[in-house]
């Protein structure tokens, strides 16, 4: 999807501050999928046996990266879908 957001990006011609927030939509993403993936390994590396706690924060990590993606995606209809109804019908 970071690939296609950045080449929608250059074909509608996007404006630096539009920049800005894409690029931050798409490397926040990365960066707690990064968090989320340390914290699945944390927990792991701590308890092989079932435990609620665990289960809730890798859970709880999870949500967060999907929190930010539906910001993303939000971010996303922001910037490209006025561009796009312009595009499409002039």
């Amino acid at each position: 999807m970071a690939v296609i957001a950045i080449m929608m990006s250059i074909i509608l011609r996007i404006d630096w501050m539009e920049w800005l927030f894409i690029l931050l939509a798409i490397f926040g993403v990365i960066a707690l999928e990064f968090v989320n993936s340390a914290i699945e390994r944390v927990v792991d590396l701590v308890t092989e046996d079932y435990h609620e706690l665990a289960k809730q924060a890798k859970d709880i990590a999870a949500a967060a990266v999907f929190v930010y993606s539906c910001l993303s995606v939000i971010i996303g209809l922001i910037i490209f879908l006025p561009k796009l109804i312009a595009y499409f019908l002039p």
